[in-house]
């Protein structure tokens, strides 16, 4: 972040410190969403090195945070203007930044794999299940996987098993019983009450992954009305 006077040290840490925890953010005018003013959380604000006009910090944050908005809001709070100037995004859910790798090293990976060796393809391109192994998850029959591809909710009587910490509106992951990524979605309820339920939603699906009618066997076809 550029500073756009110099300021005390001091001011700058006292003012970083208010944007922990939940705060108000209004989307900047070039943005993909639309521009309404939405809560996020900030789970850490370091300052690293000050030098100048410069700072250089590290920030946590919730998935859907503006930095270059972040930044201007600093500078506003310290009534002398900043922006931001670099961003280097270090991790994103259980990716950083030391699993990254260049098209180069993608294109001699497959060259490889081409020529029967797939182990360096294989650390590069990672299975889909392993993208969800930071969210809670649930298991479910194998006579719920189809319903839940073609766009149906997640009932209770569908679970096999679940995580003992999912809470509602956690984002969660449902899993075949073969640990195959069928859907993501919004827990309705806490892990205690999907245990006392019997019919209820447990899950708004957000996004299924697996092909239709590939558990299609598992679902019991209703009899036929004879004429």
């Amino acid at each position: 972040m550029h500073l756009h006077k110099l300021i005390k040290k001091e001011k700058i840490e006292q003012i970083f410190k208010e944007f922990l925890g939940k705060i108000k953010q209004l989307p900047p005018i070039k943005s993909a969403v639309k521009r309404i003013e939405r809560e996020r959380e900030i789970y850490y604000i370091k300052i690293l090195e000050i030098q100048d006009q410069d700072i250089l910090f590290k920030i946590g944050c919730q998935a859907g945070t503006y930095i270059r908005k972040i930044c201007d809001s600093i500078g506003k709070k310290l009534a002398i203007g900043a922006h931001m100037q670099q961003l280097i995004r270090t991790k994103a859910g259980p990716f950083n930044d030391k699993e990254m790798y260049s098209l180069t090293e993608l294109q001699d990976a497959y060259t490889l794999y081409k020529e029967g060796n797939e182990k360096e393809l294989k650390k590069i391109i990672k299975p889909i299940e392993y993208s969800v192994q930071h969210l809670p998850k649930i298991w479910i029959h194998d006579s719920a996987v189809d319903p839940l591809c073609h766009g149906a909710d997640l009932k209770i009587p569908g679970i096999s098993k679940f995580n003992s910490n999912i809470k509602p509106n956690d984002l969660v992951a449902i899993l075949s019983q073969k640990n195959e990524l069928v859907a993501i979605g919004y827990s309705k309820l806490s892990s205690e009450f999907i245990k006392e339920k019997s019919t209820s939603v447990a899950v708004q699906i957000n996004k299924t992954f697996m092909e239709t009618e590939t558990y299609q066997h598992y679902i019991k076809q209703a009899p036929s009305k004879q004429p």
